[in-house]
Formats: structure tokens, sequence, C-alpha cells
């Protein structure tokens, strides 16, 4: 019998919601875990989101995305070349019918460390949000800061959240349709303040994949009543524009994750990122400029025993390199990389 076999059913609680592809079963469970697995050893390695004694708030929503994010860390812990702890932390906002009992069971059953946080968020956007509003702002900032120092109190390295590739494409039209700026959700991000880092180990992950995933593993869904409320949500139509098209070329969502991954500062339009000025009257190519504008781009990681060939994205860092007109970045040794975390350590493949 599985664990969450036993687990009480709530009238807001179901199982992960199959996915309308055919052709699921339990077989497809270990191959389906290796790919999810490979794909998240991955993002960790080529984002250096966990280093050698990180301690890893796992924030828990209930959702098919964070829980499916916990099993799969639960699993590369064991393997892992570097040591790492795991405390999955769940937001209890005080919603109208909310299973309280459900995860703290769950994670009981699992011998997962936890910890619930109850915080009357919900009553709070009910009443600062007008009816037929968009709560989600609201609703995100709160819990946002709620967890943030909730991270500090119990001593986090880090803030683990379930956004995947999906998420990160869509957001990225959102801000491109609706917040006039060209940007996503970051794999990895140092808040404002300095006091916490949020990472997304999920980031290589399709949505299809982790609901097919989710499905497989029967977890006990705990739906949010606040956004699947909403029907008219801008991210909705966002998503359904990407399904409409990658209806129509099935690459669509591979594309947009891979352009995230390469951006060239001398096609855009910001002069913060390229100086322009530099091409005005004087010879030479475009991969001078980029030269001078290192620290601000990605750069290419030539050399290394693992990583060899990736983009990685660097801000803040001035590296020394050679540039070379046959890339669109400018070549780094491995000698002058960062090197804390994954990066430099071979990660188990999968599959």
């Amino acid at each position: 019998m599985r664990l969450y076999d036993t687990l009480p059913v709530e009238r807001t609680v179901g199982v992960a919601p199959r996915p309308s592809a055919s052709g699921s079963s339990s077989g497809d469970l270990p191959r389906l875990k290796r790919t999810l697995l490979r794909k998240v050893g991955q993002a960790i390695a080529d984002f250096s989101m966990i280093s050698e004694g990180d301690r890893i708030m796992v924030c828990l929503s209930g959702g098919k995305d964070s829980h499916a994010m916990l099993t799969l860390l639960r699993d590369l812990q064991k393997r892992a070349p570097v040591s790492f702890s795991m405390v999955a932390v769940n937001l209890d906002q005080r919603q109208t019918g909310f299973p309280a009992e459900v995860l703290p069971e769950y994670l009981q059953r699992l011998g997962q460390e936890y910890r619930i946080l109850a915080k009357d968020t919900y009553s709070i956007v009910q009443a600062h949000i007008p009816e037929g509003g968009t709560t989600c702002s609201l609703c995100s900032r709160l819990r946002r800061g709620i967890l943030y120092n909730a991270a500090v109190e119990m001593e986090c390295d880090k803030i683990a959240l379930g956004h995947h590739a999906d998420d990160m494409a869509e957001t990225l039209l959102l801000n491109l349709f609706y917040g006039g700026v060209l940007k996503s959700m970051p794999p990895i991000l140092r808040s404002d303040d300095g006091r916490n880092t949020v990472i997304r180990p999920l980031a290589y992950c399709r949505e299809v994949d982790i609901a097919r995933f989710a499905s497989l593993m029967r977890y006990p869904i705990i739906p949010c009543d606040l956004c699947g409320s909403q029907p008219d949500l801008k991210r909705q139509k966002v998503k359904e524009l990407i399904s409409r098209l990658q209806a129509e070329n099935p690459g669509v969502g591979d594309s947009m994750l891979a352009a995230l991954k390469h951006v060239i500062p001398s096609h855009l339009m910001d002069t913060n990122l390229f100086d322009f000025g530099e091409l005005v009257g004087k010879p030479g190519s475009v991969e001078v400029a980029l030269k001078q504008c290192r620290g601000k781009i990605p750069v290419r990681r030539e050399q290394g025993p693992f990583l060899k060939g990736l983009l990685l994205p660097v801000y803040g860092h001035c590296y020394e390199g050679q540039a070379k007109c046959s890339t669109r970045t400018v070549s780094c040794s491995s000698s002058t990389m960062p090197s804390p975390g994954f990066e430099r350590l071979r990660w188990p493949r999968f599959g």
C-alpha cells in the first residue's frame, strides 16, 4: 500500500488530474521519473542552485508542481554530489474549507521534516480586492513576505519554488505584452534585500510531464480557491495562446525555453546592456563591443569537465575572456568561472 492511499479525502482534496494525452499508465512512471530527475539535476548544475551544506525550504502548496518537486528533490538528495537538507513548508492561508490535516499526515508518512505556517492572508485578500478583481498580485506578495521571513528564522539558505518551464514562458509573454519589460522567472534569484535566495529546480521541466507524473503518483492535491475561481486571468489567456501555437507547431515551448538561454543584447534596444555608440564610426566586430559589456551578458564556458559549452547567465561579475567572432558570446576559460555549488561536480545521469 502506498503512503498516500491511506490519506483522508476531503471535499476540496483530489488527485492530480490526468492530462488529455492517452497512453498514461503505471508502466510510464519509472521512465517519466528518470526524465524529470535528469532535467532537475541539469538545472541545479547549470545554475549552481545548491551548494554543500545548504538547508533548503521546499515550498509545498499542495498542488501538482510542488508535490513533484519535493519527490524529485528527495530522490536527488540521496545521490547528490553535495550534502544538503530540506524542510517542507506549507502556508495555511486560512481559506474556507482548507483541509489542514492532509499535508501534515502525508509528510509524516514520508518521514519528511516539515513546518506549517498559519497566516490569515485569505481574509486580507478578500477585504482589499473588490469582487471580480484579480487576487494574484496581493496574494503572491503576502505569501512571499511570509515565506522570506520564515526562511530567515529557520536558517534556510535557499527557498525552492515549483515553477516550471511553461511558467517561465508564460511569464516572459506576460511581461512582454502587459509589463513593457523583457524578463521572465529566473532559475535562481537573490531577493532585493539580500537575505534570501530563491531557486526553481523544475526550470527545465514541462508542465505536461509534471501533470502526468503527479497523476501516476496520485498525490493528494489541494486546489487554490482564490486563483482557481478566476477564469479570466491574463496568465490563463497567455497559456491558451501558447497552447494554440503549440498545436500548430509542437516545438514552440522548447523554442521559447531555448530563447531564454540565448539572449543577444546587440539585437535588442537596451542601451544599458549594449553600447550602440561603440559601433558608430569605428571599425571592428560586434564581438568587441560585446566584450566591453561583459558582466552584463551571458558568458559561454568552453572548457570544464561537466558543463562544456553551456551558456550560463552571469550578472554583476566581470570575467575576462577572449572574444571570438565565431560565437555570439564571450568565451571564458573554466578557471575564471565561479566555483561554489554543483557546477564543477558530476551530477548523476538518469536514462
